[in-house]
């Protein structure tokens, strides 16, 4: 059986999803940051929760400037989660509806030439050979 290997177009490097059941959520978890989101998917997130929009703003939300992120659980000394994580079973309960950032991940424009940081994080990174 083939193993689906995701490319994009720009990156030396390959992501092979499979990792992400061995991986246990790195791409969700560490230092602190932000998980933004477009209004669009703040909608088909609360819409998924079964929120209205202004109770999955006011639980799941925080503004920064004018732009939105989700909010982060602090899971010990430096080390936080998405909201969405969950913990125990080291996956997204929102994955179906999760936002462009972590769709995308991890093809973001700030790996593109720092591949090296990317594998330490992802373990799904596939050295593109380049011939």
């Amino acid at each position: 059986m083939e193993q689906n290997i995701i490319s994009e177009a720009g990156y030396d490097y390959k992501f092979a999803p499979s990792a992400c059941e061995e991986c246990g959520g790195a791409c969700c978890t560490g230092s602190s940051g932000f998980i933004w989101a477009k209004y669009a998917e703040i909608e088909k997130m609360a819409e998924f929760l079964e929120l209205t929009i202004e109770e999955f703003a006011t639980m799941y939300l925080k503004k920064v400037k004018h732009r939105y992120s989700l909010v982060e659980k602090k899971l010990d000394e430096n080390n936080y989660a998405c909201i969405f994580f969950d913990n125990g079973l080291k996956q997204c309960t929102i994955y179906s509806v999760r936002p462009r950032q972590c769709r995308t991940f991890p093809f973001w424009e700030t790996f593109k030439n720092n591949k090296e940081e990317v594998k330490e994080e992802c373990p799904g990174i596939i050295d593109e050979v380049i011939k």
